[in-house]
């Protein structure tokens, strides 16, 4: 592989806004694998976000890739796996697999598309210090015969168009908008773009918490919700605290440990067949490695508010942010019931546009 610019590259990220500013390019901000794709000829490459290569895990769409895109290009999107009119996040989790055998059958089970979103290279020019406004035409003449499951990423100069887009996309999976400032060169590994996203409240039960690996403070809470059944369901986790406050935490949580946790909801979590009926902290898997997911159990008897973007499945899709506690609240009271679902929108739609 020869190509103006060469692998691996960190991709151009954004930062957090509260309002969808003025006076860019809009984008819907995909929720799959940030991908950079290199190709040369015959040679296709994918880059994860962290520089690691994940092309092995999607034979289907290297072939697609090299059968769609410009004989020697670059370009900047998203993998993603969409399915029955929204994006499936934790079925494109299920890609990452160790044994080729499991990843050819879901290669035909749950094939994965890209959506490109910028272009960093054409032929022998690195287009890097461009702006995005001379870029994103020269993306869209690139991929103008491209068909599924490449596509080119809707994008809009209208503030309203991209207001309308965050309150519809939602539905099917997107995870907000991304705003671009027009005159833009592209700066690897810098949050010189915006995005935007949904924030709502749910009340949970805190059952238990992880320690900070700088000892024996809080570093996350982990989260429950009661489904129709009345089962404390795990979550997700709310972290991000300043050490003061994880010492607090500690310390204001310590009536509620418990040394016996067996009669605890999740008490079981270290049986690996547990996890098949319920969802429990602690489960291994290819993410997760050798990490130590042990936990700090306490009785389910305090609620928590706390903001999350959007759900995935019967969790919290992102890390979670403490808003504050609920003396108010009984844990029973915390179920499914409270969630804001998002009006269905066929993903289909946003493809086509």
């Amino acid at each position: 592989m020869d190509l103006p610019v060469m692998p691996p590259v960190a991709p151009m990220l954004a930062k957090s806004v509260a309002e969808i500013p003025p006076g860019m390019q809009y984008e819907a901000k995909w929720d799959g694998f940030r991908t950079v794709v290199f190709r040369d000829g015959d040679e296709v490459e994918l880059g994860s976000r962290t520089g690691k290569p994940l092309t092995r895990y999607f034979p289907e769409l290297v072939e697609a890739l090299r059968r769609e895109l410009p004989p020697r290009c670059v370009l900047d999107g998203e993998v993603v796996i969409a399915r029955e009119g929204r994006l499936r996040f934790e079925e494109l989790l299920e890609r990452i697999h160790p044994a080729a055998s499991r990843v050819r059958l879901l290669a035909e089970r749950t094939p994965a598309s890209f959506v490109a979103f910028d272009l960093l290279a054409l032929g022998d020019a690195a287009l890097l210090d461009e702006p995005l406004s001379r870029r994103r035409p020269a993306l869209e003449a690139a991929l103008a015969g491209a068909t599924d499951p490449v596509f080119t990423a809707p994008a809009s100069l209208d503030r309203e168009v991209a207001r309308t887009w965050f309150a519809q996309y939602e539905g099917a999976g997107l995870d907000g908008v991304v705003a671009k400032p027009l005159d833009q060169p592209y700066r690897p590994g810098e949050r010189t773009m915006f995005k935007i996203k949904h924030e709502r409240t749910a009340d949970c039960v805190v059952a238990g918490y992880r320690e900070h690996k700088s000892g024996p403070v809080v570093g996350s809470l982990l989260l429950g919700i009661n489904d129709a059944q009345g089962r404390l369901q795990h979550v997700g986790v709310c972290a991000a605290f300043p050490m003061a406050r994880r010492r607090e935490l500690a310390e204001e949580l310590a009536p509620l440990r418990m040394t016996d946790a067996s009669a605890h909801p999740w008490g079981a979590w270290a049986e690996e067949a547990a996890h098949a009926g319920a969802r429990l902290p602690g489960a291994q898997s290819r993410w997760t490695g050798g990490k130590d997911l042990s936990w700090v159990a306490l009785r389910p008897e305090r609620v928590v508010e706390v903001a999350y973007d959007h759900m995935e499945g019967a969790r919290f899709r992102h890390t979670a942010q403490f808003r504050r506690w609920r003396p108010d609240r009984r844990p029973e009271s915390c179920t499914y019931e409270q969630l804001e679902e998002p009006v269905s929108y066929d993903l289909a739609q946003v493809m086509r546009s």
